[in-house]
This record gives structure tokens, sequence and C-alpha cells, in this order.
């Protein structure tokens, strides 16, 4: 199993990022693919959820209404865009696939952003 995430950087308030996420290995077209955060001294936290086919999606609190998770199973490949960002939007951000909705199984080395005027 491979997950290779990449697009992150340095982003000014209110900016836009897009991250994508190469993934190779597994059935993608099977699995739930998530998007994670982590910020230093804290925990893995969850941003977004898409399943298998596309129809289904969740976000987290923070990020519902300014972050946007799509796939495309013929590319094996998961992105997340993320607009009007914040600063609190900084931290290391992870691409992970799960056999449920509940939690991820298994996650990439992860990209950095990072959002500072």
């Amino acid at each position: 199993v491979q997950l290779v995430e990449s697009g992150g950087g340095l982003a000014q308030p209110g900016g836009s990022l897009r991250l994508s996420c190469a993934a190779s290995g597994f059935a993608f077209s099977s699995y739930y693919m998530y998007w994670l955060r982590q910020t230093p001294g804290k925990e893995r936290d969850f941003v977004a959820i898409i399943g298998p086919t596309g129809l289904y999606t969740r976000y987290d609190d923070s990020v519902r209404g300014r972050f946007t998770i799509s796939r495309d199973n013929a590319k094996n490949a998961l992105w997340l865009q993320m607009n009007s960002l914040t600063p609190e939007d900084t931290g290391v951000y992870y691409c992970g696939l799960g056999v449920t909705h509940r939690e991820p199984d298994y996650w990439g080395q992860g990209t950095q952003v990072t959002v500072t005027v």
C-alpha cells in the first residue's frame, strides 16, 4: 500500500491550496478515503472523508463549507481543495484509507501546509 501526498506549501490567509494523494497497491475504489491533519503536540485529527463511489462525504465542522474532498477511481487519486484558509488550518495533512467510515486504517507520510501572513 502506498499513499503519496503532495500540494502542500505556504499560503496566505484567505488563500487556497489543492492537496493531492496518489494511491497504489490496493483496490482504491473499494475504500473510504480520508484527509487528516496533525499540528504539533496534537493527535492526527479528522478533516474529511469520501466514500468509495464518491457519493458520501463528511467534513469536520472547522472546514465544512471551505474544503472539498474528491476522488477519481480511474486515476487512483484523491484531492482536497482548501479555500478561505486560516492560520488554524496549518498542519501536516495526511491521506488515509479505511475499510469503514469510522476511522482510517492506514495513512501516508503527509504534506505540510502553512498558512501565515
